[in-house]
């Protein structure tokens, strides 16, 4: 049911203490407040099994949220407003007797309204869920908001949950990819659906090839037996890079309607052609960053970072994947995601075809060049559109053609725009009961099915991850994945 017109009146987050809550959420709450988009009364619930009183609580967000980098000034009044929002509780999740203190502690408030971030490791939802409906706190409007990564392949991601489903129904439940949150990503529903400009092009008849790349320039830092866990296609691929994949891919919906919308999605990720034993050599890259410089400074390879050891773990991977349905037949999708490269940018790169056949005389230099369209999701947030003009001046050679760019960029388009933290657009829609922009189990499985023949494809042909030096594209192999076919990586 789309916003069921129960505005969430608190939110308990559980893990309350942890890295996410204090440099995301409790910023991204702030500044909805900031921003006058919480409800009168709206309270915050901090539990951890290890956090401070609540006063010290207030006293130690007040440094965090001052520092962030999206707030910049903190206001004194809205401070003191939300401060009063705020309270803690020490709480072991593990232990059923302290979520009878919870309920006493949420008694009066109104349980039907409650949300409940998870900021916690996925092995502790299903006891966390359980918990509370044992404890009578899983209300007719709660929500429970997961963050990812929901599993380690499709069996483990069925296992989670299925746990959750025990206590909650699916509309209960909010599954975060912080992607979604983002600005930019959202705004590629409106380049596609609410523009006539693109639509009769966006298929294989007008479009030659798309790349989606998520280049970080950072190493593991200081997360390595965590990363080594996952490596770089469960960690962006699975879920990140399929859902940029999907929006690109995805038929137009009926409505802007979470369902309509989500169901779209899943038909793209059913549509992916199963990379398996036979084609991983040819349609996938592995690579592992050896020591290298990276913006001017030396840098560890991925086995010399703080922790590290003797590892088979990808910190690059390449794809060439292909969906196999009506719109999209014959077109390749390169994805591409990588630590320690040379710049930090994630872009979604469309290449369109070339005109059948030119009319114009080419002067030696001068090339007919094919449109290109380049969405940038960070640093930046800009559209740009590659089209071919004539360069002035007379010449008796023919005539001069050039591409130019028109580009559209949100920060000079709107200049009193503040860029948000992801956060915010996806806790403010969870508040309202809107799911449009979380992802749904069947999406989740679907994206595992697909990953999951990537894995068992790799372990079955024994294809380990190549070497590349920090502050490079990656493997070589990388650039032959696309020449082979006649096309090149778009760099930034």
């Amino acid at each position: 049911m789309e916003n069921d017109g129960q505005l969430s009146s608190r939110i308990v987050l559980f893990g309350g203490n942890g890295d996410l809550s204090r440099r995301m959420l409790f910023p991204s709450l702030y500044l909805l407040d900031r921003d006058g988009l919480l409800p009168e009364g709206f309270l915050i619930v901090a539990v951890d099994r290890s956090i401070a009183e609540t006063e010290a609580l207030r006293e130690d967000l007040q440094k965090i949220i001052a520092s962030s980098p999206q707030v910049q000034n903190l206001d004194a009044q809205v401070w003191q407003r939300f401060a009063a929002r705020v309270t803690a509780m020490q709480l072991d999740a593990e232990q059923p007797d302290d979520y009878a203190r919870l309920a006493q502690n949420l008694a009066g408030g109104g349980l039907d309204a409650t949300m409940y971030y998870l900021a916690v490791t996925p092995k502790l939802y299903g006891t966390i869920c359980r918990n509370l409906k044992s404890a009578g706190l899983l209300g007719q409007h709660c929500r429970v908001i997961l963050e990812k990564p929901l599993g380690y392949d499709l069996q483990t991601s069925k296992q989670i949950n299925g746990s959750i489903a025990e206590a909650l129904e699916e509309d209960s439940i909010f599954r975060v990819d912080h992607y979604l949150g983002k600005e930019t990503v959202q705004n590629l529903l409106c380049l596609r659906f609410a523009n006539s400009l693109l639509e009769p092009l966006w298929n294989h008849r007008g479009i030659d090839n798309i790349q989606i790349t998520i280049a970080e320039t950072v190493g593991a830092e200081g997360r390595w037996s965590y990363y080594n866990e996952s490596g770089a296609l469960r960690d962006m691929v699975q879920n990140h890079m399929l859902q940029l994949l999907c929006l690109v891919a995805m038929e137009p919906p009926i409505e802007l309607e979470s369902h309509a919308v989500r169901d779209e999605k899943v038909k793209v990720l059913r549509s992916l052609r199963p990379i398996d034993a036979f084609q991983v050599r040819h349609n996938t890259v592995r690579g592992q960053y050896s020591a290298g410089a990276v913006g001017g400074k030396s840098v560890p390879g991925y086995t010399e970072e703080e922790g590290g050891r003797a590892s088979n773990c990808e910190t690059f991977v390449a794809l060439r994947a292909e969906i196999d349905n009506w719109r999209w037949a014959g077109v390749p999708f390169y994805l591409r995601t990588g630590k320690r490269m040379p710049k930090r940018y994630t872009e979604i790169f469309i290449q369109f075809k070339a005109i059948p056949h030119s009319i114009f005389p080419m002067p030696p230099g001068s090339e007919l060049t094919a449109n290109k369209l380049m969405i940038r999701l960070q640093p930046e947030e800009e559209v740009t559109l590659w089209i071919m003009n004539k360069v002035p001046g007379l010449t008796s050679e023919g005539t001069r053609l050039q591409s130019l760019p028109l580009n559209l960029s949100r920060t000079t388009a709107f200049e009193n725009y503040r860029r948000g933290i992801a956060y915010e657009r996806l806790i403010l829609d969870a508040m309202h009961g809107n799911r449009t922009l979380f992802v749904r189990r069947d999406e989740v499985e679907a994206a595992w099915t697909w990953v999951d023949g990537i894995v068992a494809g790799w372990k079955e042909v024994g294809m380990t991850p190549q070497s590349y030096g920090a502050g490079t594209w990656g493997p070589s192999s990388s650039f032959a994945l696309t020449e082979r076919h006649g096309h090149t990586w778009h760099e930034a």
